[in-house]
């Protein structure tokens, strides 16, 4: 299982990259799964719904099934947040687990970066970030691509994740 992370200030596109991305990498027979980091509370659940009335009465975790899907949620209950490396070790068996949101994980990232969030370049400072995407002309000491270059940037990391 290869993992490959996405990184950036918010605003900055890297949902919708990889959202051009995942099809890509399908459309090349790889199994692909994303694990994403949420800064603030959410919620998959639906308040009324019987798993939501659970996990509020108490259930620590909580499995909904059907013919065609299913999902786990955990109640951390006031605990910490597990770390990356514990979150990742949940999915199943993949080719490449994309990764969006844990600016700080030490796994091998291309860096989404656009001057209208006001934000400064990560690069400089996080040595896993291996490219920068940009929709600008930018100095960087790795590889710069073109944000609107999808295809180029799937081959860049099949091709960084030796996947190619």
């Amino acid at each position: 299982m290869k993992t490959f992370g996405f990184a950036g200030w918010s605003g900055s596109g890297k949902t919708t990259l990889i959202e051009k991305l995942i099809p890509m990498f399908v459309k090349r027979g790889l199994r692909v799964s994303l694990i994403k980091h949420a800064h603030h509370s959410f919620d998959v659940d639906h308040p009324g719904k019987d798993s939501y009335r659970h996990r509020h009465a108490g259930a620590t975790e909580v499995l909904v099934t059907s013919s065609r899907r299913w999902v786990l949620m955990h109640e951390l209950g006031g605990g910490e947040e597990p770390p990356f490396e514990e979150q990742i070790r949940h999915f199943s068996p993949c080719d490449l687990v994309i990764v969006e949101g844990f600016k700080y994980a030490p796994i091998p990232k291309l860096e989404v970066w656009r001057s209208v969030t006001g934000e400064p370049m990560l690069h400089p400072n996080d040595p896993h970030i291996v490219a920068v995407a940009s929709d600008q002309k930018v100095e960087t000491r790795v590889p710069l691509l073109d944000l609107n270059a999808h295809e180029a940037i799937a081959a860049f990391i099949l091709g960084h994740l030796k996947l190619a």
